[in-house]
Formats: structure tokens, sequence, C-alpha cells
């Protein structure tokens, strides 16, 4: 199997640098010079104080690093000028959600429409990382090998702690708000491509869907690309960690594909236990405690990258990314966006200016690791 190209896609917050807000519309002045300093890769999202980059096919991380760094600088040096910045991370602290301004778009006021305050609600970012799957493959048996580890990914990607003001308690509160949507999180249980084309028509017929990419499940088989799309994963704020997640999902993905069956231990207890861990991913991150098969209690983040590091390490040398598993326990070592979220937050507060404040100093901590190059 030749080395799988992939492509990242990466969702922002616009922010004013005055009030540390996220802004309700920038200026159209704004997100044109936006566009045209980004080209075809920019994108709207379902609200106009976000933006959206789609990268180019990657074959190798030197690219999407020098890409991703790229594209961060060139909007935020395009935003300096109108008072704005940029903010890479799963929730914005100072985003109020009934401010912000939809997406004067058909796909996007379908969405408002159909789904009422859990739309507007959804002021939200993510990583999304797609893989290609060789042709031959199945894409759902692949994926249904793959779907365990996915709270890992998760665990390791928690950057919004953090909502309407406050702390939600959970170090992903993301994925709490997107459990409130139908057809995310974990998908149901497929045999095989097959029975998902299927069950995609079918919702298509019965009027649920008017098109299968709102099929969101957080691992789907892209609709337009022959590719696995990674969608659980909080937005980063360091380019770093994000092409991290990324390398560890195309070797999971590789890994995947070179099992002569992939995806047949995974029933319904399997997807029990991920429903699990997904759980004590978006509440605890690396401090979640992981049940994995095999062992007889649950396991830490560390011990549960070590039972990783074991089984992956050689398709990570052979995809000429060696250094993953030392990148991924440097996250566990340093804490996620969400831990350093929460201690700039809690040291805040024992200021004397209160809650708005602190928030106001987790929004300059994120917009410094955003823009780091």
């Amino acid at each position: 199997m030749t080395e799988p190209r992939f492509g990242i896609e990466e969702e922002y917050f616009v922010t004013d640098l005055h009030t540390r807000k996220m802004v309700g519309a920038p200026v159209p002045e704004a997100r044109e010079a936006c566009q045209q300093a980004i080209g075809a890769s920019f994108a709207s999202e379902m609200f106009q104080g976000q933006f959206e980059i789609a990268s180019p096919v990657f074959t190798d991380f030197v690219e999407a690093s020098d890409y991703l760094t790229g594209a961060r600088q060139a909007l935020n040096s395009t935003l300096k000028p109108f008072g704005l910045g940029l903010l890479s991370a799963g929730s914005h602290p100072l985003a109020d959600w009934r401010e912000q301004i939809p997406t004067d778009e058909p796909h996007f006021l379908e969405l408002f429409d159909t789904y009422g305050h859990v739309a507007r609600r959804s002021v939200l970012s993510g990583l999304h990382v797609h893989v290609e799957v060789p042709e031959q493959h199945d894409r759902i048996r692949i994926i249904n090998e793959v779907l365990p580890w996915t709270p890992l990914l998760l665990a390791l990607s928690c950057s919004s702690p953090l909502w309407d003001g406050a702390d939600s308690g959970y170090k992903s509160y993301r994925q709490a708000a997107c459990d409130e949507w139908p057809r995310m999180g974990v998908p149901p249980l497929f045999a095989d491509q097959q029975a998902y084309d299927e069950h995609v028509g079918f919702l298509t017929r019965a009027g649920v869907i008017s098109q299968p990419s709102q099929c969101w499940w957080g691992i789907r088989p892209a609709v337009r690309y022959p590719t696995l799309e990674l969608r659980m994963t909080d937005a980063c704020p360091r380019v770093e960690d994000a092409l991290t997640l990324a390398a560890f999902f195309r070797v999971l993905v590789t890994q995947a594909c070179r099992q002569p069956h992939p995806g047949s231990t995974y029933d319904a207890s399997a997807r029990w236990v991920l429903e699990e861990n997904r759980w004590r991913a978006k509440r605890w991150g690396l401090d979640g405690m992981f049940i994995v098969t095999g062992q007889d209690s649950p396991c830490s983040i560390r011990q549960w990258l070590a039972l990783a590091e074991e089984r992956f390490a050689e398709t990570a040398d052979d995809l000429r990314m060696p250094t993953l598993f030392e990148r991924a326990n440097s996250i566990v070592n340093e804490g996620t966006s969400a831990d350093r979220q929460l201690a700039v937050f809690n040291q805040a507060l024992q200021q004397p200016h209160g809650s708005s404040s602190a928030l106001a100093q987790v929004v300059d901590h994120l917009l410094e690791e955003t823009s780091r190059s």
C-alpha cells in the first residue's frame, strides 16, 4: 500500500482584539480580504464570525505544516488592520451564541430552520482530517477497525472547557453540545459499505436528510472524496497538535487497511465500550480512565497511549512519522489546550477583576497560541 494522501480542515473564530469577543459578523471588507489571501481553500461556516480552511491534498507533513502555518499567518495579518484576530479552539471563551449571526447561505439557513436552538447554540470549531482509502477497501470496515481508538484522539485534542462564560466541567464541551444533534457522535453499527449506503438511502427517501453529508458522525466516509473523515476532534490552538492528531489518524487508517479482516472484532459490545470511552474523553480529557479490551482494569491515558505505540509504531515508521508517539506523549506531559485554558482561567480568578477579566485572559492566551508559528 502506498502512503495515503490526506487533508486537514480547521475552523477558526474571528475575534475582536479590543473586546476579546467573537464578532457577530466581520465587516465585508475583512472577509473579502481573507478570501483573497487564502483563495480556494477559504470556506464559510455556520456563523459569519467563523472561517474554515480546507487544505489542499498533502502527501507529507512538511507540506501540511508549511500550509497550515502559512494560512494562519496570512489570515492573522489580513485581519489585524481591521482590529481582528484569529482564534483556534473548540469553543470561544467570550462567544455569546445569542449574538452570533448566521451565514446567509441556503445550506446553513436550512440547518437553522430545521434544528432551531440546537443550531443557534453550535458556536463550535473542530479539526477535521481526511485520509485516503484505496478503492479495493470497504471504508465502513476500515471505520469499524479505527473507531475504538477515536476517544484517545478526542482526549488529546480537548480545547473547549469554557462555555457561555463559565467552566463547563467538560474538557470538550464541544462534544457535549454536538450530542444535541442527530447523527453526530458515534455512528450506528454498520457491517459494511452496503449497509451504510442502504441506511443513508433510507434516511434520504424518508425525508430525514436532504443530502448524505447531513450524517455528521465523528468519523464517516466522505461523500465527495475517497477518504475517511475524522470529525470528533476539537480545533487545536497549536499547529503542531493538529498535525499530531492528523498523523495519528493517518496511521490508524493505514494499519486498518493492512489487516486481512478489518473491523471483524467490532460488535455491539465494542460499540458500548466506545460510547463509554468517548464520554470519559469529553468529560475528563487526559484525566480520564478508559476501558481497553484485554485490560483487567481501566487504563490511564498514558497506559492507553503506550498500548497504541506498541501496536502502531511500525506503521508510523513506515509512514515516515517516527516521532508521532513522542509528540503525542508531549501533549500528555504538557496538557491539552483545555488544561492550559483552565490553568489561565483559574489563576486569573484569584485576581480582583472577576470572571470577565479571567475569560479575556484565556482569549489572549488562545490568540497567542493560534498565531505562534
